[in-house]
C-alpha cells in the first residue's frame, strides 16, 4: 500500500499548487517531497507537473495519472466493501450529490433505514445543481446522483427515473388553497417566489411562460428550496417546487397543488452513477432501497 503515500503527495500539490503548502498539509519537509515527487517522475519515465514560476501546475501527463490515482482509489474501496461482505459485516462510505428538493425528508428517510440495518455504513449529502452533480461523479466526488432534469446526461448512467409534476407552493390561507389543480396563468397573477435559473423547475416554468407569451418577474429569486416554502407560507405569494421535496402531514399550514400537465408536463428525477463505473457493495445496496422507494413515492 506504500504507492498510495506518493498518490497522496501529488493530490497534495495538485491541491495546492505548491510544495512548499502540500508539505505542510502532508508533515513532510519541503525539500523531502520535492525529492519524492522528482523520483516518482524519473520511475514513470515523465514529468507531471509544470514548474512555474509561482508553483505546480499538474500537465496533461499528470492529468492522465490523477484520474487514474482517483479510479484506484476508488476501486479499492469497492475491493474493502467486498471483502467485508464477505465476512457478513456492511461496512462503506456512500457520497450523494443530490438535488435540494432530496434534503428535508426523503434522503433522511433512507439514510435512516439504511443505517437501522447497516449501522457500519457512514454518508455523505452534497447539495448539487444539475450540472454540478454530474461533475461530481466524474471526478468520484459522489458515488451516486439524484437529481432533477439533469442538464447533460454525457456521464450519467440511469439507474432509475420517476416522472415529478411542478407543484405550487403556498399558504394554506391563499385563495387558490382549496383547489385541486392550477393553470400557470393563475399563479402569475400573484407575487412569485422562483428557484434560481440554475435549477430543473425553473427551467420548465420559464419555458412554459414564454409558450404563453409571459416572462417571470419574481417577487423573489434564491438557490433555497426551503426559502421558497418559507417565504410562501408566510404570505400571499406562491411557490413551485417537485413532490418529493414537499410533506402536506409536516406542513399543514400549506397547499400543494399540481400544475395543470397542459401547462407544464413536468420532469423526471434520476438516480444514476458514472457511466461504465462499478459501484462499492454499499453505494449499490442503497441504490437498490433508493429505487424501491421511489417506485412507491
Amino acid at each position: 500500500m506504500r504507492h498510495l503515500l506518493i498518490y497522496d503527495m501529488i493530490e497534495a500539490v495538485h491541491r495546492s499548487g505548491s510544495i512548499r503548502k502540500a508539505a505542510e498539509d502532508t508533515n513532510i519537509t519541503a525539500s523531502a517531497l520535492n525529492r519524492r515527487i522528482q523520483a516518482f517522475e524519473e520511475e514513470f519515465g515523465s514529468e507531471i507537473f509544470e514548474r512555474l514560476p509561482r508553483g505546480m501546475r499538474l500537465n496533461p501527463a499528470g492529468e492522465l495519472l490523477l484520474h487514474h490515482i482517483r479510479l484506484q482509489r476508488q476501486d479499492l474501496l469497492r475491493v474493502h466493501s467486498q471483502v467485508a461482505d464477505l465476512s457478513g459485516v456492511r461496512r462503506g462510505h456512500v457520497k450523494i450529490a443530490c438535488s435540494q428538493a432530496l434534503l428535508p425528508y426523503f434522503l433522511p428517510r433512507e439514510i435512516s433505514k439504511y443505517r437501522a440495518e447497516f449501522p457500519d455504513v457512514t454518508f455523505s449529502v452534497n447539495v448539487r445543481d444539475r450540472i454540478q452533480a454530474e461533475q461530481d461523479l466524474v471526478t468520484f466526488e459522489s458515488d451516486l446522483a439524484l437529481v432533477f432534469e439533469p442538464a447533460h446526461m454525457v456521464n450519467f448512467e440511469v439507474l432509475h427515473a420517476v416522472h415529478q409534476p411542478v407543484m405550487a407552493v403556498m399558504s394554506a390561507a391563499h385563495l387558490l388553497a382549496d383547489r385541486k389543480s392550477l393553470r400557470l396563468r393563475e399563479c402569475l397573477e400573484y407575487d412569485l417566489v422562483l428557484p434560481a435559473r440554475q435549477f430543473g423547475v425553473r427551467v420548465l416554468l420559464d419555458q412554459a411562460a414564454a409558450r404563453f407569451g409571459r416572462k417571470l418577474e419574481p417577487a423573489l429569486e434564491t438557490d433555497s428550496f426551503d426559502m421558497v416554502r418559507h417565504f410562501a407560507a408566510y404570505g400571499h405569494g406562491i411557490g413551485f417546487q417537485i413532490p418529493v421535496g414537499l410533506n402536506d402531514l409536516a406542513r399543514p399550514d400549506m397547499s400543494f397543488i399540481p400544475i395543470a400537465a397542459r401547462d407544464i408536463a413536468g420532469g423526471e428525477l434520476y438516480l444514476g452513477h458514472l457511466k461504465g463505473r462499478t459501484l462499492p457493495v454499499a453505494a449499490l445496496k442503497f441504490a437498490n432501497q433508493v429505487m424501491t422507494a421511489l417506485s412507491y413515492a
